[in-house]
């Protein structure tokens, strides 16, 4: 078993690694749409007391789908490597066809299996977070 950490991506929120490679399966653990170096989310607006205020859920499908890539980069796998991808929405109704469309230009040429839940609440203040598994090709594998 390999524990991934991926430098160009946002550290994860408490212990764990942004993956963990066993044989030639990568999982990844949930990413957000936090960037590197920032306690800024991008597409939250939060107030003094850090409770969302306002939030562009297509900005934050945007910024989870780019992390999601940063970690699958560092792991040595690839988009297209992606063969199964869980989705927590925290308000189904209002965001759905928004990160549906989105999620349909990102995943145009791999279509892995996906399940899309609605949660009332992620540990931080967002919209947004995917869990995913890829198979890492044979080149990349150790």
């Amino acid at each position: 078993m390999k524990k991934v950490m991926a430098n160009e991506a946002p550290a994860p929120v408490g212990l764990y690694p942004h993956a963990r490679q066993v044989g030639n399966l990568l999982f990844l653990s949930g990413v957000g749409p936090r960037k590197k170096g920032s306690k800024d989310i991008p597409g939250v607006s939060l107030d003094e007391g850090g409770n969302i205020t306002a939030y562009c859920i297509e900005t934050q499908c945007r910024s989870v789908f780019d992390n999601v890539r940063l970690v699958l980069e560092a792991s040595g796998a690839s988009w297209d490597d992606l063969v199964d991808v869980t989705v927590f929405l925290t308000n189904m109704d209002e965001d759905f066809a928004t990160y549906n469309k989105i999620y349909a230009e990102y995943f145009a040429s791999n279509q892995p299996c996906r399940t899309t839940i609605e949660i009332n609440k992620l540990p931080t203040p967002i919209a947004i977070e995917l869990k995913c598994i890829a198979v890492i090709k044979e080149s990349a594998h150790e």
